[in-house]
């Protein structure tokens, strides 16, 4: 179970993996969405690991040496009290563990006489992929990495730290993760049969949306993908909004959030009668997908793991007379093959040379024909086990 027991053995974990470090990071802060209102509000991961807050603003001061910790709480004012409300001392203290809460000008004094103390602060640095990211960062890790170069000789991200630590899932994250994949089977399950019926893209989000609601997940770890026709061939497609035609493939990639955890399955179905080719290509990526998942094992290189799935998709795209050369492969299958999930839908695997034990990734083979108007996508996934694997999500047909 996810209680502030699991977040307070977590905190023992960094402060060993930073031998009895500092360690000082923050919640994420709410960004604008429309004019003088919000977007709903999504937690760091890191943060939340440590901590289990779930509200913006707040941070934890973890004091390695003493083996003490303290939440710092946000400054509310009576408009935002109003308007959005706040979490109280002693519902903070109840998730999280921690009984020391104490306001921002606390926090600045007891930086101050802790920079005389410890000469090395850790907290989140800056994402090593943003140059990639076409979306701006939530501004408030890069504040608090600022404030605290202004007292400390040597701030030191924790990020690696902290990523070996999730990427070996406890018994507790497991379950988690367990559940929201049963709550994404079961809802995929429902709205497949309900596909006859339905006319629009958005119709069968909805569905996705009433299923995982009525049953206590706060929604979508990430936003749904529902994508018909030639939008499949748009990787991240998030409209939604096409009609759904006679003869094309619908395809489904659906995060559930349940309990801090989310699943990540994606299916591709026919509308009405598919055509041999859509065939084809669909059964090509679910023999690829199986193929791919029988390599995974505990001691395989990441290498080796990238070796042989690049050759398996190669040998799918030949049996479908796309490759033109086996060096163009990645234009029918453009994006990894698998990735990690945890607390984040993209968890990192801890730059791990090897796949241990407790991992939890994503496998994934597609592939998307623009030309043709076929994206077809097949999902599951996977526990790395001490002799082998699981597939968390067996129990989701992968039939069109």
């Amino acid at each position: 179970m996810i209680n502030s027991i699991f977040h307070s053995l977590n905190r023992q974990k960094i402060i060993t993996a930073t031998k009895g470090g500092l360690i000082i990071l923050s919640a994420y802060s709410l960004m604008q969405s429309d004019n003088d209102l919000s977007s709903k509000f999504v937690q760091e991961a890191n943060f939340w690991y440590l901590t289990g807050i779930n509200d913006p603003d707040w941070q934890v001061i973890i004091d390695g040496t003493r083996n003490r910790c303290w939440l710092v709480k946000p400054n509310i004012n009576s408009s935002q009290q109003v308007f959005d409300g706040s979490l109280s001392n002693e519902l903070a203290s109840k998730i999280s563990g921690i009984d020391n809460i104490i306001s921002q000008n606390e926090a600045m004094d007891m930086l101050r006489n802790l920079s005389r103390i410890h000469s090395v602060v850790h907290t989140i640095g800056k994402h090593p992929d943003a140059k990639y990211f076409d979306f701006c960062l939530n501004p408030a890790p890069n504040k608090l990495r600022k404030d605290l170069e202004r007292l400390f000789g040597d701030v030191r991200d924790c990020r690696l730290e902290l990523s070996k630590l999730r990427a070996i899932k406890q018994p507790e994250e497991v379950s988690a993760i367990k559940k929201a994949i049963k709550l994404t089977v079961n809802a995929f399950n429902e709205v497949k049969l309900k596909l006859p019926t339905l006319k629009y893209e958005y119709e069968v989000e909805a569905e996705f949306t009433y299923c995982f609601r009525k049953n206590g997940a706060i929604g979508y770890a990430c936003d749904p993908i529902v994508a018909s026709g030639i939008n499949a061939c748009t990787l991240h497609y998030d409209s939604n909004d096409s009609k759904l035609r006679k003869n094309s493939l619908l395809l489904l990639d659906i995060c559930a959030r349940l309990n801090g955890y989310p699943s990540d399955i994606s299916r591709t179905y026919a509308i009405s009668q598919p055509t041999e080719r859509q065939i084809a290509v669909h059964d090509a990526v679910d023999s690829a997908r199986q193929q791919i998942i029988a390599i995974l094992r505990p001691g395989l290189s990441i290498s080796d793991y990238q070796r042989q799935s690049d050759e398996i998709m190669k040998d799918s795209l030949k049996k479908l007379d796309l490759l033109s050369s086996l060096d163009s492969f990645r234009k029918y299958f453009p994006h990894a093959i698998s990735h990690g999930l945890g607390v984040d839908v993209h968890d990192s695997l801890g730059k791990t040379n090897i796949l241990l034990p407790g991992m939890v990734l994503t496998v994934e083979p597609g592939i998307y024909i623009p030309d043709e108007a076929i994206g077809v996508r097949i999902e599951d996934d996977i526990l790395i086990t001490d002799t082998g694997h699981t597939n968390l999500s067996a129990g989701l047909p992968t039939s069109l």
